[in-house]
């Protein structure tokens, strides 16, 4: 069943010939925007200062549709627009009459009014820019609205962003929190099949022992860092590879959350209570995270771009921060901390399409075990006799680097810079490799 679903996702997403793709990691992104779809962002602006507010609306739906995903619908009888597009969990739906926009979501069902539930609302609502909360019979909504006049395409993005982005992380916050909800609207989620469900929970589980064994194996004081290293790259490794939704996302953001929260505790203190997390999702009930791992589209990334200096600083510092462990053999702290420099980004930012290709080959590198569980028929390195198929490595990156050039002229893979004497020198050089590429886009 589960090669079967590949084959499927293989011919929705490899180009003819090209041999990339067989699933998606990792978030959403909406940094990825063919020339095509820039254009239409620059009409909408553009009709909007000649007043020309339908057309105007009629080319921002059309940039903020994912051709490929397939996230937004969107169809035009005379004056009267309805649209509606996805965002994981949550549908959005609007409708556009008498020059006035409208869009909602249904969050829960509340089938008895519920105080605390409509004070955490209201305290809500003052956390809001552009949407709120609103109740319709028996069901909890967000909802956004505004004039075509004032419409423009900023407002248009910001305002629609936020009902979708807080919607779907919100829903799944209140029914965890007040069990009197109960989910709504959720038919259009896609679900895993089984054995899927099974290799990425059995992987999940590997991954947090193998962990905290090793976090186990060293001096709580002295290892301070690179154990916060290894904690904070496993978060990151299960929010790309194993996908987690729901209340199992929320677990997981709320563990990279105890490193980085502004208090006076030390670093000691932060690795014990992320070490205790990460023992209390190892022993969550396997129905509860099979009921997590579903898939769905998304029209906006929650995270937002950066040029591509703040990744090559974050490689840069992880792999100033390697050499030690390196120059003392330790390395499977060594190896962590690479893996680090590109996951935290990846978790962090809204990534050009070909970096995230990139991490995905590291990790088909670094993981090939899981890969494999999942159907892929390819093995890039096999650790048991630390070899490497360079060629399908180099042949994998040519097809990226050739797939975006017209969008990145300036990207230029150096694969002769790759080292494949063993797995850490890989690691270095490719993570060395993404830091000096040119990601400029001609203006």
């Amino acid at each position: 069943m589960l090669n079967k679903f590949l084959n499927w996702v293989r011919g929705k997403e490899e180009p003819a010939g090209k041999g990339i793709l067989l699933m998606d990691f990792g978030r959403y992104s909406d940094n990825n925007k063919v020339s095509g779809k820039v254009r239409r962002w620059k009409d909408a602006d553009n009709l909007f200062k000649e007043k020309k507010y339908a057309e105007s609306v009629d080319a921002f739906f059309d940039y903020l549709r994912d051709d490929d995903a397939e996230n937004v619908r969107y169809t035009r009888e005379g004056n009267h627009v309805r649209f509606e597009f996805y965002q994981g969990s949550k549908i959005i739906r609007g409708e556009i009459k008498e020059n006035h926009l409208s869009a909602d979501v249904k969050l829960a069902r509340m089938a008895e009014p519920s105080v605390p539930v409509m004070r955490r609302l209201l305290e809500m609502n003052f956390a809001l820019y552009y949407s709120r909360f609103a109740l319709n019979k028996d069901e909890l909504c967000m909802r956004f609205d505004t004039d075509l006049a004032t419409a423009n395409p900023n407002k248009l993005y910001y305002g629609l962003k936020e009902l979708a982005t807080k919607s779907d992380k919100q829903d799944d916050l209140l029914i965890d929190d007040f069990s009197s909800l109960q989910a709504i609207d959720q038919d259009h989620i896609i679900p895993l099949p089984d054995d899927e469900k099974e290799v990425k929970y059995t992987f999940m589980q590997r991954w947090i022992t193998e962990t905290l064994e090793k976090v186990g194996e060293v001096d709580a004081d002295k290892f301070s860092g690179g154990i916060s290293y290894l904690l904070l790259s496993l978060v990151y490794r299960i929010d790309f590879l194993i996908i987690p939704e729901g209340q199992l996302l929320n677990q997981l953001e709320k563990i990279g959350g105890i490193y980085f929260k502004k208090d006076e505790r030390s670093v000691v203190d932060k690795n014990r209570d992320m070490i205790e997390a990460f023992r209390e999702l190892k022993a969550k009930p396997r129905d509860e995270v099979f009921k997590n791992l579903f898939r769905s589209k998304y029209t906006f990334s929650i995270v937002t771009p950066q040029v591509h200096k703040v990744l090559a600083d974050a490689i840069h510092e992880a792999n100033e921060n390697m050499l030690w462990y390196r120059d003392n053999r330790y390395d499977y702290f060594a190896n962590k901390l690479m893996e680090y420099g590109l996951s935290y980004c990846q978790y962090s930012y809204s990534l050009p399409r070909p970096i995230t290709l990139l991490i995905q080959l590291f990790m088909r590198v670094n993981y090939p075990d899981y890969f494999k569980a999942l159907g892929y028929g390819e093995t890039f390195y096999d650790p048991a006799t630390n070899r490497f198929r360079e060629e399908a490595i180099i042949r994998y990156m040519r097809t990226i680097e050739s797939q975006w050039k017209e969008r990145y002229p300036y990207m230029s893979f150096r694969t002769e810079t790759l080292s494949f004497v063993n797995l850490l020198s890989f690691n270095y050089s490719f993570t060395t490799l993404i830091e000096k590429l040119n990601m400029d886009i001609p203006a």
